[in-house]
């Protein structure tokens, strides 16, 4: 199991989900930290160039049911999970977030920066 850490933004948006939500979100998070490596082997799926932002190197678990995306980095030398982003919008809302904190943090969100 990874370990999961999650930005300050990541946390503010869990907290203003409702509680079945939070348990649905933490509970899959949870499931892909045991592998959030790439497919075959893992549970994550990479991004790349989404919505005019390269977002090459982040993942994302997308709850098509509960219309929820969690993008994250990864500190493969560590095994931390960064969780960057858990937003309620459509993609493109969410990986514009996602590249307006990637500017925000650098490539420091590929470190143990939370």
């Amino acid at each position: 199991m990874w370990t999961i850490k999650f930005s300050p933004e990541a946390e503010e948006a869990i907290s203003k989900l409702d509680h079945s939500l939070v348990v649905q979100v933490l509970a899959e998070i949870k499931k892909v930290s045991s592998n959030p490596l790439p497919h075959p082997n893992g549970y994550g799926k990479p991004l790349g160039n989404k919505a005019g932002n390269n977002l090459t190197g982040f993942f994302k678990i997308k709850y098509g049911r509960i219309d929820i995306h969690v993008v994250y980095s990864l500190v493969l030398n560590k095994q931390i999970m960064n969780i960057l982003i858990v937003s309620n919008g459509n993609d493109d809302e969410c990986y514009k977030l996602a590249g307006t904190l990637y500017k925000k943090y650098g490539s420091s969100v590929f470190d143990d920066i939370f």
